[in-house]
């Protein structure tokens, strides 16, 4: 069975492959009722952890605490990070896997095929932990595929057009817009930009913020601030284009809190701040690959159902809007149509961020940044040999000390600017008398200078980074994929080759309350 599914912060949202059909992969709620999406929230007690739909029935229980939006958590993360769950403290990997796997039992019993989604703006680790969870609960991942490149591929599967497609992807957690060349069958991504902060979980803060002061919000313990964030979004997510009155009860937060009602234009117009920051995006987009050229604007994203969002977008671009019927469900529809092996879809993607590594310069007196693979830079298509670039050089020192980055911008400069995400760090022993680097002071190193040393950097068709570092004089390897860098995990090798090149050069709404 193959299928796509759209890993959301709020939702997750599975779409099979059925004969050219892609439908809705149904999972049964706490009240054994079919619903259409899977809850990304963790209940923790003492050393218990629940996920999804059981989790969400322990959301009334005061001894147990509600995680939610933990795809949030992964911007900033890497495979060694430790996550804070109540008294607990666990791996965020693990957390990640025991997800994964309890939405896999939520599936059918049968051999999954999976297309996974990710943020455009997601950089590495996040890319890497997702497969890692869902590939360690028995899935056969068969590709990655960035959020708003699946909403395009459904579009375009369900409306003619050729020609410049923007997708407006609002999510729970993040906001993507990509720009699309579309024909009849292959999609090409021009360029793709977004805001790794923002998403429908801001809307939610928002009203909480009207609806109770931050002085109050602090007496509230975790489980009471889950259950004012579920009641926030539920709310908005009810909202129509015709409200004038929001009505919240905070007796389910806890009792006694009674109600409050807030006007709709009050809440409208603290969100209005957020919009704009997205359409800053939007804007500096088109101004780079131009405007006049785009066909249409697809919105999607469950967090584009607000209503103000519709109302803001055709004030700015008028009829080329065009809404999704399946806003919360087109990356998990494009996500199973790019898995159909008879569905005859070819998308290129870019590689989202520049990716680099920190270099001694000016003989070691100081750092430059050598971007490995720029952002824009054309990814191999599904089956296609990965892309690979290679450094070679002789080093000066008996251990090399590699750190890593990813950025979303360079400075005039070329040095890392706006969103940047650091690596963890590598120790490769340049002298091969030295087995290990880890806790090794570097210093200069005679048998180090006559060493030759190969930097290869191969990238797939998802985005994923693999680095090998060779020392091709002594004949030993270690590859390094995506962020795993302890040396366990990444044990010395030999080479199996030693290919001769050039040397290449180091590169204020007010509430009424009522009781």
């Amino acid at each position: 069975m193959r299928v796509g599914i759209d890993f959301g912060t709020t939702r997750s949202v599975v779409a099979a492959v059925d004969r050219g059909n892609y439908p809705i992969v149904p999972f049964e709620d706490a009240n054994g009722d079919k619903v259409e999406w899977f809850p990304s929230v963790v209940a923790v007690k003492g050393d218990e952890r629940f996920y999804g739909w059981q989790a969400w029935a322990y959301q009334q229980q005061p001894d147990w605490t509600i995680f939610r939006s933990l795809k949030r958590v992964l911007q900033d993360a890497g495979p060694n990070t430790i996550l804070q769950l109540a008294s607990q403290a666990v791996p965020l990997i693990q957390v990640l896997r025991e997800m994964a796997a309890a939405m896999r039992s939520a599936l059918p019993n049968e051999k999954l095929e999976v297309m996974l989604g990710v943020p455009a703006n997601a950089n590495s680790n996040q890319r890497f932990m997702t497969v890692e969870a869902f590939r360690s609960a028995g899935c056969d991942v068969v590709g990655l595929l960035n959020e708003p490149s699946a909403a395009s591929i459904e579009f375009g599967h369900k409306t003619r057009i050729n020609g410049a497609l923007l997708v407006y992807d609002l999510g729970g957690g993040t906001f993507d817009a990509s720009l699309v060349e579309i024909g009849e069958k292959i999609h090409n991504v021009i360029a793709t930009e977004g805001i790794s902060t923002l998403g429908g979980d801001d809307f939610d803060e928002v009203l909480a913020g009207l609806v109770m002061s931050e002085e109050d919000r602090q007496d509230l313990s975790q489980s009471e601030e889950f259950r004012l964030l579920e009641e926030c979004r539920l709310k908005k997510e009810a909202l129509h284009p015709n409200t004038r009155k929001i009505v919240l009860d905070l007796d389910i937060v806890r009792e006694g809190l009674g109600t409050v009602t807030i006007g709709a234009g009050d809440y409208y117009e603290l969100c209005r701040p957020l919009l704009d920051e997205t359409l800053n995006v939007v804007d500096n987009l088109l101004a780079t690959y131009g405007a006049g050229e785009v066909e249409a604007l697809y919105v999607t994203g469950g967090g584009s159902e607000l209503p103000i969002v519709g109302r803001v977008l055709r004030e700015r671009f008028g009829k080329r809007v065009r809404r999704s019927l399946h806003a919360r469900s087109a990356t998990a529809i494009g996500l199973a149509i790019q898995a159909d092996e008879q569905s005859g879809y070819v998308l290129s993607e870019q590689f989202t961020r520049y990716f680099g590594v920190w270099r001694e310069g000016d003989s070691g007196r100081s750092v430059i940044f050598d971007p490995l693979f720029s952002k824009g830079t054309a990814l191999p298509g599904p089956g296609e040999q990965p892309l690979e670039i290679r450094r070679r050089y002789l080093p000066v020192h008996n251990i090399g000390h590699f750190r890593y980055l990813e950025c979303s911008h360079l400075s005039e400069d070329q040095q890392p600017a706006s969103d940047v995400t650091v690596w963890d760090e590598i120790q490769f022993p340049f002298d091969p008398e030295m087995q290990e680097a880890d806790g090794v002071e570097v210093e200069r190193s005679e048998a180090a200078m006559s060493q030759e040393i190969e930097e290869k950097y191969s990238i797939d068709a998802s985005g994923t980074v693999t680095v090998t570092i060779s020392n091709l004089t002594a004949g030993y390897e270690r590859q390094y994929r995506l962020g795993r860098w302890a040396a366990k995990e990444a044990p010395m090798v030999a080479a199996k080759q030693r290919l001769r090149h050039k040397k290449s050069k180091p590169s204020s709404g007010k509430a009424e309350r009522s009781r």
